[in-house]
């Protein structure tokens, strides 16, 4: 944490001068406030999900339909996290940008979440999501943020697939390790 004006902000953990709206590949993990276990648990080496895994994973499918600019790719529902590799494409080929588009949006470019963004993308999932389990008296909470990675490089996205697939196997050593993926790896 640091100060500003004389505040505690937590320090963003995005990378720095990355735009966000940048047409690529992003790996990311999104975990349950407190890696409390809502959606199913893990038995024999596979994910069952539960009601609430099943309406996680229904609404991660959806995300195309909600976002013509994005595409999955791999993707795992975990007992208290999802990883996913979501290809964010250039959103100008769906929508008319010209100039005065671009001029509007590099006037508000300081407002957060931008449109066209990955976080644009995971807040609406995160908030899907937690509709849905308020409208069904189910108690929910995400942890705040989530974590991303830029996908690299060719080696890098089969590893991280690899990870994806792998992770239900590996569950019963890992779900106690709060860094739930092991970058020297990638």
């Amino acid at each position: 944490m640091g100060l500003y004006k004389n505040k505690f902000k937590t320090i963003s953990i995005r990378l720095q001068n990355w735009n966000y709206a940048n047409p690529w590949w992003y790996f990311v993990t999104i975990n349950t406030k407190n890696h409390k276990e809502l959606f199913g648990e893990i038995n024999s080496g596979k994910m069952i999900l539960n009601d609430v895994g099943k309406m996680a994973e229904k609404i991660w499918l959806d995300i195309p339909e909600h976002f013509s600019f994005a595409e999955l790719d791999y993707f795992v529902i975990m007992p208290n996290h999802i990883h996913g590799i979501l290809i964010l494409n250039d959103h100008c080929k769906d929508v008319a940008c010209n100039v005065s588009t671009l001029a509007v949006n590099a006037k508000f470019s300081k407002l957060s979440p931008k449109k066209y963004t990955l976080s644009t993308v995971i807040r609406s999932y995160k908030s899907a999501v937690t509709k849905w389990c308020n409208k069904n008296e189910i108690l929910f909470e995400w942890q705040p943020r989530y974590f991303d990675r830029i996908i690299r490089n060719e080696t890098e996205l089969y590893n991280i697939r690899k990870y994806i697939e792998q992770n239900p196997l590996k569950w019963e050593i890992e779900k106690n390790n709060p860094d739930n993926i092991d970058y020297d790896l990638l």
